[in-house]
């Protein structure tokens, strides 16, 4: 299936709106990056919530080169959350920024949640988060329960979250996460399931996490081209449909 498939985004009758959010691990963009972007494009987000943004060459430049690539703008994140990275379309209003450094494990990678509450029109703000959990086991399941309290930080009831969550939906982390939260792939599946590795998909370590209130339409990897998705970086991007209510 590919992203045409999907229902549109935007303005619903009863003022929900249909919002398309992307999650992507693009690896510091250090494969083909016009490949990326215009994968990017043609999954034609709302939000993108990406993972591993570079850090240390130029990151704000090269934050400003992937926004303008794919016709989005930079919420927040990046060098504020080591690494994550959140980037909308112009009808993404931004309300409110909660990116945070998570404490890092001596020897480990510095980790961080890049957050933005969002507006769609006369939608219910609502939370996003681009989060890359840890490669330990006991951090990574710190770092669930962390996420938890990100979302509960915010002051919006609903929220979202897109991530490579390096565990597999049967990890103690993940199951935490589903115990509260809607996995979107288990919820409403499209397209395919597995996220790694381009080559030869075999897991699903990325996902997308609603709370309840946020309907999921669809959730999964798109149909695009083997070998653009093999140049482009080393995760496979993760398409979820939302429907977000309409406010009060």
């Amino acid at each position: 299936m590919d992203a045409d498939d999907l229902p549109a985004s935007g303005p619903q009758p009863d003022g929900s709106e249909v919002v398309r959010l992307l999650s992507y691990n693009i690896r510091s963009l250090r494969d083909d990056r016009t490949v990326l972007a215009r994968l990017i494009r043609t999954c034609d987000p709302d939000l993108l919530c990406v993972q591993e943004s570079p850090r240390f060459w130029f990151p704000r430049q090269q934050a400003g080169w992937l926004a303008r690539s794919t016709g989005l703008v930079i919420l927040s994140g990046g060098l504020s959350a080591s690494g994550p990275l959140l980037l909308g379309r112009l009808r993404a209003m931004p309300l409110s920024v909660h990116d945070v450094l998570l404490p890092r494990t001596p020897g480990l990678h510095q980790r961080g949640f890049a957050t933005t509450v969002v507006r769609f029109g006369a939608a219910a703000p609502f939370s996003v988060t681009s989060c890359h959990l840890s490669l330990d086991p006991d951090e990574r399941y710190a770092q669930c329960g962390m996420l938890l309290e990100q979302l509960g930080r915010t002051g919006t009831a609903l929220g979202v979250v897109g991530g490579d969550f390096n565990e597999h939906p049967d990890g103690p982390g993940w199951k935490l996460l589903a115990e509260r939260l809607q996995d979107g792939w288990a919820t409403a599946p499209w397209g395919s399931e597995f996220t790694s590795v381009p080559e030869n998909p075999y897991q699903r370590i990325d996902a997308v996490f609603a709370t309840p209130g946020i309907e999921v339409l669809a959730c999964g990897v798109p149909d695009l081209p083997r070998k653009d998705l093999i140049a482009a970086t080393d995760h496979l991007p993760l398409i979820a449909v939302l429907r977000v209510p309409a406010g009060s």
